[in-house]
């Protein structure tokens, strides 16, 4: 029988490249080192970027994931588990298995994984680039930098649509409308989570604007915000995922109710739906993204590399021209121009635009990251009453 020889030599293809990998190793070690280097190979060409789906995470695969892919050769895998970010990466941690490289992220979950180390700091004036005059990230993103683990991407809000068919002679224009259901009978839907609202509630039970995050840190005030939305409970259809209500709204089955004001936009531009946007009262949010902490070298310096690509000047304004969420960077407003598709000019749908802003409501990321879990657990009882 012929043994291997000393410094055994096994050929294999890597990435399309021939290689002779030489090991003092057996021949069943060597197969399976080789198998592992030719698996490996394949993986670093790609990378699971989570978002939100719909609209939303279109508006990211035309602005960001193909140019991208088409730049680099990296297949990027969509996940639209956003919603679950907190809980899935907590998971993911105490399992020591990172599966995600990049999540999208509301600035209020971004600060409460920062705080318990589930997202890695970044350093926004050396990792992410600079605008084209060469104002720092730092300077251009301003103070939507809330945490050190983010990348602001979009300013959006929440707000309600509301189907012009069966809102009568007279549309409504306050926020409060939701809770009239003499004046506006018929189904609303509301996400099922106490963020915003709760706010719209003690709002619309008389508590001042600027009062709202204090009465609300009470007991008392949870208890009074939950008492309004009990008067209208029973025609509430609450909704975990942004693409219900515009469905909702089109099959008539709910007379209006809130989601992110891109969803709106696609269903009342994109579908010619007989919806309208109630701006009152909407809820000024920003969302953007983290890398998870515990990323190996490799899957990080590829995080950090699309990051970097996708939070530029140039490409914050491409995403406008798919979806009307404004630009976090200063740099890019100037750049955001007509529907890729529509045609239509872009900035008198953003919910910044001055118009639309007349009244809006400023979403309070600390309070949310401290009172979330607590809050989260007495509403969550009171939907089982």
């Amino acid at each position: 029988m012929v043994g291997l020889p000393r410094d055994p030599v096994f050929k294999v293809k890597i990435n399309g490249y021939n290689r002779e990998l030489t090991m003092k190793v057996t021949k069943t070690t060597l197969m399976a080192s080789a198998i592992a280097m030719v698996a490996g190979g394949a993986m670093a060409q790609e990378m699971t970027i989570v978002s939100w789906g719909g609209a939303y995470s279109k508006s990211q695969l035309k602005a960001y994931h193909e140019p991208y892919s088409e730049q680099t050769g990296i297949t990027i895998l969509n996940d639209d588990s956003s919603a679950e970010a907190v809980a899935k990466l907590r998971a993911m941690n105490e399992a020591g298995n990172i599966t995600w490289d990049v999540v999208d992220v509301t600035a209020e979950s971004a600060i409460r994984l920062c705080d318990e180390g589930l997202a890695m700091e970044i350093n926004h004036d050396e990792m992410l680039a600079p605008a084209p005059d060469g104002t720092l990230a730092s300077e251009d993103f301003g103070e939507l930098i809330v945490s050190d683990c983010y990348i602001p991407q979009i300013v959006y809000s929440t707000t309600f649509g509301y189907r012009t068919d069966l809102v009568g002679d007279t549309p409504p224009t306050d926020v409060c409308a939701v809770f009239d259901l003499e004046t506006y009978p018929g189904k609303r839907s509301l996400e099922k989570r106490p963020i915003n609202n709760m706010e719209w509630a003690l709002l619309c039970d008389g508590v001042a604007k600027d009062d709202i995050y204090d009465v609300l840190a009470t007991g008392e005030g949870q208890d009074q915000a939950l008492a309004k939305l009990d008067t209208i409970k029973d025609q509430v259809v609450w909704w975990n995922a942004g693409a219900d209500t515009p469905q909702l709204l089109a099959d008539g089955e709910v007379v209006m109710g809130s989601t992110y004001n891109g969803r709106l936009f696609s269903v009342i531009e994109e579908q010619n739906q007989p919806v309208a946007m109630l701006w009152d009262a909407q809820v000024f949010d920003i969302d953007g993204w983290i890398i998870p902490a515990g990323l190996d070298d490799e899957r990080k310096q590829r995080a950090l590399d699309y990051i970097r690509f996708a939070t530029d000047t140039q490409r914050l304004a491409d995403q406008a021209k798919y979806i009307s969420y404004g630009p976090a960077r200063a740099s890019s407003a100037p750049l955001v121009g007509q529907h890729a598709d529509l045609g239509i000019d872009m900035a008198p749908h953003m919910p910044t635009d001055p118009e639309n802003s007349k009244n809006t409501f400023l979403y309070n990321y600390e309070f949310w990251a401290d009172y979330r879990d607590d809050i989260d657990a007495k509403f969550q009882a009171w939907l089982a009453q």
